[in-house]
């Protein structure tokens, strides 16, 4: 209101159309930097292809997963210990139980195994171990200068879990430690990740808005230029008419 009565409807309108797409491009760009505000899918593990659930380590290298081929000796214990090795060997790391990496990848392959695999059932198994391999970003100047590094490696992720030797639960007790069923072969939940779209909202704001602000300053520098040349055209017009 004290803008329209001080600039006129139109010349106010502009303004406050200038400052609104000038604070959205302000905020945008922090939620940009910060990832906060209006996001977009978070990262997340996918199932992997063409193969998501390997049900024996001799199939890992019909899944594409491994370039060894492993031969099965009929024990399910050893053929994971060779498979471990073998993985391990082609450049798959082992993730340790404190890695916080391998806390979501159990969690996204429990996803799989129980509500769309329908593997196994919850307390049907237990994750003896987590592979990860790939994900590096570049171009990087050093490892604490990566700002640049917009390009990623596709990054992967095996989980291998183990049948359980069921148990029976008896009321008022704690529950039985599991008891991993060395007749049955492991399973190996490869997967892919996910970088998500988590900062593309606040880009197409910060873009768009800046966009649309240019646009606005230019329509009121032009104003202004044109203001300008009225008035000293008006001013001459009034000078020649005095002489």
């Amino acid at each position: 209101m004290v803008v329209g009565t001080n600039l006129g409807a139109r010349l106010g309108f502009l303004v406050v159309l200038a400052g609104l797409f000038g604070w959205m491009a302000i905020m945008g760009s922090i939620w940009w930097t910060y990832g906060i505000g209006l996001k977009g899918r978070e990262p997340s593990w996918q199932p992997g292809e063409p193969t998501t659930i390997v049900r024996s380590s001799d199939l890992l290298d019909d899944a594409e997963i491994m370039l060894t081929p492993m031969q099965p000796s009929g024990d399910a214990v050893a053929d994971a210990a060779a498979a471990s090795t073998a993985l391990q060997s082609e450049g798959w790391l082992l993730l340790q139980e404190s890695d916080p990496r391998r806390g979501q990848a159990v969690a996204s392959a429990d996803e799989i195994i129980q509500k769309e695999a329908e593997e196994f059932a919850l307390g049907e198994y237990v994750s003896v171990a987590v592979y990860d391999k790939g994900g590096d970003r570049w171009p990087k100047i050093n490892e604490s200068l990566d700002f640049v590094a917009f390009f990623h490696e596709p990054h992967y992720s095996i989980v291998e879990v183990a049948p359980i030797v069921p148990q029976r639960v008896e009321p008022g007790r704690a529950p039985a430690r599991p008891v991993i069923d060395e007749t049955q072969s492991h399973r190996y939940v490869y997967m892919l990740r996910d970088l998500g779209s988590k900062r593309q909202p606040a880009i197409f704001i910060t873009i768009g808005s800046l966009i649309i602000f240019l646009l606005l300053c230019r329509l009121l520098h032009v104003r202004d230029l044109r203001l300008r040349e009225n008035l000293t055209a008006d001013s001459g017009s009034r000078s020649s008419a005095k002489s």
